[in-house]
C-alpha cells in the first residue's frame, strides 16, 4: 500500500516538473521569437538610416570638386586682393549653396585663411577666418580629399565638412570646402519613438535623438584622442566626454541590451550597431524591450492556462473513472476524440487568424455578384474602414476614389466577368480620413475544396511610399542635371578661347604677311592675303555668335550640308596642328554621300575636337607611327563618320566613362569636351560612340540622319 502511494506521488512530482519545464520553455521560445523579429526590424531600420546618411554625403560630394575647378576660384587664389573677383566667387558659392541645400561653401588659401564664402554678407561670415587647424584642411592641402564632422569655429553650429584641394599649374593653391548640416536628420530622429545615435571613430556621440546623450562616449576616451579633439577643436571648447548613462547587459543576438533613463523613466532597450567604415562612424538603432517581455509573459500565461486546463481535465477524468467504471472506456475514447478534434479546429482557426492578422498585404474576397464577404485587418487599416462597415458592401465601395469611380467600376466589372489582369493593376483609393492611397491589386479566382467557383480573392499592396520615393528620386535627378549644366557653362568659356585661338593666330600671320607684301609692292598677293584675313575674322565672329549654341544646341542654324565639304574644311584648319605633331591624316570620303541637315560650325567643332583628342592620344607614339584615319560612309538612314588613331587605345574599364562630365585623361582638362560633342551630335538627331580598334588605337564614330 505504501509502495503504491510512493509511486503515485513520484508520478505527480514528475508531471509537475514537466509542466513547469514546458511553461518555462514556452516563455523562452516566445522571447526568442520576439527578439528575432525585433532584430530583423532593427536591421531594416539601420539599413534605411545608413542609406539616408550615404545619400546625404553623395548628394553633396561633387560640390567641392566642381567648385575647385571653377576658373574664378583658381583666379582668386592667384589674385586674392582682387575685390571684383572675390565678389564673383562669393555670388557663385551663394548660388551653389542655394541650389544644392548645403549649409555653406567657402574657399581657403594655402595658409588656412578664408578668402570667399557663400555667407559673406552675414555677421557670422567665414571670410577672414583661419581654419588651418582643421583636419579637413590638413588633408586637402596634402592633396587628399578631406572629410570631417564637428562644430563650426565661427558659427558654433555642427556640420559635416567635405574639402577638395584646388590645383593650379604650380601645385595646390588652396582648399574648397562644403559644409553640410545634419540637423534635419537629427530632428527627424527626435520625432521617432525609438532612440537613434551616431558616434565618431573615437566613440563620441555627435548626433542623437536624445539630446542628453550628445557629446557622451560609449567607452572612456583616451588621452591621445582627447588631445586630438582639443587641438582640432572638433567639438568647440569641450575637453570632457562622460560615458553614456547606459548599463549594458550581456550581448543578445547581434546587438546588446541597454538599461537607461529616458525622460526620467527607466527603459530597457535593445541596441544594434552598424559601422560606416567609409565615414568612420558607427550608427546605433534601438527598440524597446517592453514588447519582448510582454511576449514572454503572455506565453507563460497561455502555457500555464493550457497546462492547468489539461491538469483539470486529467483530474476530472480520474474522478469520472472511479464513478463510471463500466462506461469509462467508451466515454473516454469519445471525449478524447472530441477534445482532439476541437483542439485541432481551434488551433487551425487560431493559426489562420494569426496568419491573416500578421499579413502586411491587404486581402479582400468577393462573391460572384461583387459583394464583399471577407477582409483582413491589413486591408481595413489600408482603407480606414472596419470589417463591419465593409462586409456585405456592393460596388461602388466606400473607399473608391471619387475622381476614378468610372474607371474603378469598369475594372471591377472586368474582374467579376472573369477578365482578370494576371500581372495586377494599379489603383488609387481614398482612405476614410481623406488621404489618397496608391495600391497594386492582384486578383485570382476563389475556388472551394469541391472545385466550385465561389468568387474572387484580391491581394492589395500599399505602394504609396514607393511612388513617393520614385518622385523624390526623379526630383533629385533633375537637380543633379541642372548642376551638371551649370558646370558645363564654365567649360564653354575655355572652349571658346580654344576655338578662337586658331582663327586669331591665322589673322596675326596673315596680317604680318600683308604688311610684308605691302612693303614689297606685291598687289595681287596682298589682295589674296587680305581676303584670307577677312575670311578668318568672319570665322571668329561666327564662333563668338554661336557660343550660346553649346549651351542650347537646339538654337543652332541648320542647313543642308555635304559632309565631305565640312570635313575638308575642318582638316584644312588643322593642318598646322598636324604638322606640329608630325602626324599624317588620311581621308577616305565616299563621293556619292547624300547631304545631311546640320549646323556647319558646330559639326566642324566636333570634328576638330575629335582630331585634337586623337593627336593627344598619340603623343607617346614614335613620329613615324602617328596616323589618323578620317572616313565617311553612307548607311541605310544616315551618314557615318569615323575618326581613328594609332594610339594606345582606351582602357576597357573607361570606355563607358569617356563621355561622362568631368572625366578626363589630360592633366589640364576638365573632362567636358566629349560630353559637349555627344550633346551636339544628339541635337542633330545622331549618335556618338567609341570603341578600341583590333590593330591598336581608338575609333570615335558618329552618325547623322540624311536630310529629308
Amino acid at each position: 500500500m505504501q509502495g503504491r502511494f510512493t509511486a503515485r506521488h513520484g508520478r505527480w512530482l514528475l508531471l509537475a516538473v514537466t509542466a513547469l519545464w514546458l511553461i518555462v520553455q514556452s516563455g523562452n521560445w516566445a522571447e526568442r521569437h520576439e527578439m528575432e523579429a525585433r532584430t530583423a526590424a532593427l536591421r531594416q531600420a539601420a539599413a534605411a538610416h545608413v542609406l539616408g546618411l550615404r545619400g546625404l554625403v553623395e548628394r553633396h560630394d561633387f560640390l567641392p570638386y566642381a567648385a575647385a575647378r571653377h576658373p574664378d576660384v583658381l583666379a582668386l587664389l592667384q589674385s586674392p586682393q582682387d575685390a571684383a573677383l572675390r565678389a564673383r566667387v562669393n555670388r557663385y558659392f551663394a548660388d551653389l549653396q542655394a541650389t544644392t541645400g548645403a549649409a555653406a561653401l567657402f574657399l581657403v588659401d594655402r595658409n588656412g585663411l578664408t578668402l570667399s564664402a557663400s555667407n559673406w554678407q552675414l555677421p557670422a561670415s567665414f571670410v577672414g577666418e583661419s581654419y588651418r587647424q582643421r583636419p579637413y584642411f590638413e588633408d586637402a592641402i596634402q592633396g587628399r580629399r578631406g572629410f570631417f564632422y564637428g562644430l563650426g569655429l565661427t558659427t558654433g553650429q555642427s556640420g559635416m565638412f567635405i574639402a577638395e584641394p584646388v590645383r593650379g599649374a604650380d601645385g595646390i593653391l588652396g582648399v574648397a570646402v562644403v559644409k553640410v548640416s545634419l540637423e534635419p536628420l537629427q530632428n527627424a530622429w527626435m520625432r521617432g519613438t525609438d532612440p537613434v545615435l551616431l558616434r565618431d571613430s573615437r566613440g563620441v556621440v555627435f548626433l542623437s535623438a536624445v539630446p542628453d546623450w550628445l557629446f557622451h562616449a560609449a567607452s572612456p576616451v583616451s588621452a591621445a584622442d582627447l588631445h586630438w579633439i582639443s587641438a582640432h577643436r572638433q567639438y568647440g571648447a569641450r575637453n570632457n566626454f562622460p560615458l553614456l548613462p547606459w548599463r549594458v547587459q550581456s550581448p543578445a543576438a547581434d546587438g546588446h541590451i541597454v538599461h537607461t533613463l529616458l525622460q526620467g523613466r527607466p527603459r530597457t532597450l535593445y541596441a544594434l550597431d552598424t559601422a560606416l567604415p567609409e565615414l568612420g562612424w558607427t550608427l546605433t538603432v534601438t527598440t524597446d524591450m517592453k514588447e519582448v517581455a510582454q511576449a514572454r509573459q503572455l506565453a507563460l500565461i497561455l502555457s500555464s492556462t493550457l497546462l492547468a486546463l489539461l491538469l483539470l481535465a486529467i483530474l476530472y477524468w480520474r474522478l469520472r473513472e472511479k464513478r463510471f467504471v463500466e462506461q469509462r472506456t467508451a466515454r473516454l475514447e469519445l471525449e478524447r476524440r472530441v477534445e482532439a478534434r476541437t483542439r485541432d479546429l481551434e488551433e487551425a482557426h487560431a493559426f489562420r487568424k494569426a496568419m491573416e492578422d500578421s499579413l502586411l498585404v491587404g486581402m479582400r474576397a468577393r462573391d460572384p455578384a461583387g459583394r464583399i464577404i471577407y477582409v483582413n485587418p491589413a486591408f481595413c487599416r489600408m482603407v480606414g474602414y472596419s470589417a463591419d462597415e465593409l462586409l456585405g458592401c456592393l460596388p461602388p465601395y466606400p473607399y473608391w476614389h471619387p475622381d476614378e469611380l468610372e474607371k474603378q467600376a469598369k475594372v471591377s466589372d472586368d474582374v467579376l466577368q472573369g477578365r482578370v489582369v494576371p500581372h495586377g493593376y494599379e489603383s488609387r483609393i481614398r482612405h476614410k480620413d481623406g488621404h489618397d492611397v496608391i495600391t497594386m491589386i492582384y486578383t485570382a479566382a476563389l475556388v472551394d475544396a469541391r472545385g466550385v467557383h465561389r468568387g474572387w480573392m484580391s491581394s492589395v499592396v500599399d505602394i504609396t511610399a514607393q511612388k513617393q520615393a520614385e518622385a523624390r528620386q526623379r526630383d533629385q535627378e533633375l537637380r543633379l542635371e541642372r548642376s551638371a549644366r551649370l558646370a558645363s557653362v564654365g567649360e564653354m568659356a575655355s572652349t571658346l578661347a580654344h576655338e578662337l585661338n586658331q582663327p586669331l593666330m591665322a589673322l596675326s600671320n596673315f596680317a604680318l604677311a600683308a604688311r610684308a607684301l605691302a612693303e614689297q609692292g606685291a598687289g595681287s598677293l596682298l589682295t589674296d592675303t587680305l581676303n584670307d584675313i577677312i575670311a578668318q575674322s568672319r570665322r571668329a565672329s561666327e564662333i563668338v555668335k554661336r557660343v550660346r549654341v553649346f549651351i542650347n544646341p537646339q538654337r543652332a542654324q541648320y542647313e543642308n550640308l555635304m559632309l565631305a565639304e565640312v570635313i575638308t574644311h575642318a582638316v584644312s584648319l588643322l593642318q598646322p596642328e598636324l604638322q606640329r605633331h608630325h602626324a599624317r591624316l588620311q581621308l577616305q570620303l565616299e563621293e556619292s554621300s547624300p547631304p545631311v541637315r546640320g549646323d556647319r560650325v558646330l559639326l566642324e567643332q566636333v570634328l576638330m575636337n575629335l582630331i585634337h583628342n586623337a593627336l593627344h592620344a598619340m603623343q607617346s607614339q614614335p613620329e613615324g607611327q602617328r596616323s589618323i584615319m578620317l572616313s565617311s560612309l553612307r548607311q541605310e538612314q544616315g551618314v557615318c563618320v569615323t575618326v581613328a588613331d594609332t594610339g594606345p587605345g582606351i582602357p576597357p574599364a573607361q570606355l563607358e566613362q569617356v563621355f561622362a562630365p568631368f572625366f578626363t585623361s589630360k592633366p589640364d582638362g576638365l573632362g567636358l569636351g566629349l560630353n559637349i560633342c555627344r550633346t551636339i551630335i544628339e541635337a542633330h538627331g545622331g549618335h556618338l560612340s567609341v570603341q578600341n580598334r583590333a590593330a591598336g588605337g581608338a575609333a570615335f564614330t558618329f552618325t547623322l540622319p540624311i536630310a529629308p
